[in-house]
């Protein structure tokens, strides 16, 4: 028999722009899902948006390997502001 599929849980509150992830569940699918995440995660209201994704439909970075992810913008100079002359004129920036 085969497992339930998890999923993950991003809820948008009220004040905010932004999905936020809140947790994980499982659900036979997607409308279980989030009916479940309904449920479990909005009980007082907390938001205004539901997003569930299927937890084997997330490719994440390793962060045992952070340093070769980011690391490498610190050879692109022109990334960095630090070589632009601003002008006397232009005041605080």
């Amino acid at each position: 028999m085969a497992e339930t599929p998890l999923w993950e849980v991003f809820i948008r509150p009220r004040n905010g722009l932004a999905h936020k992830h809140v947790g994980s569940l499982h659900a036979a699918d997607a409308v279980m899902a989030l009916q479940a995440a309904r449920d479990v995660y909005t009980r007082r209201g907390e938001g205004n948006s539901i997003w569930v994704v299927p937890s084997a439909a997330i490719t994440a970075s390793d962060p045992d390997h952070a340093d070769e992810m980011f690391a490498p913008t610190g050879d692109k100079i022109y990334r960095h502001p630090t070589f632009y002359e601003v002008p006397d004129e232009v005041g605080h920036m």
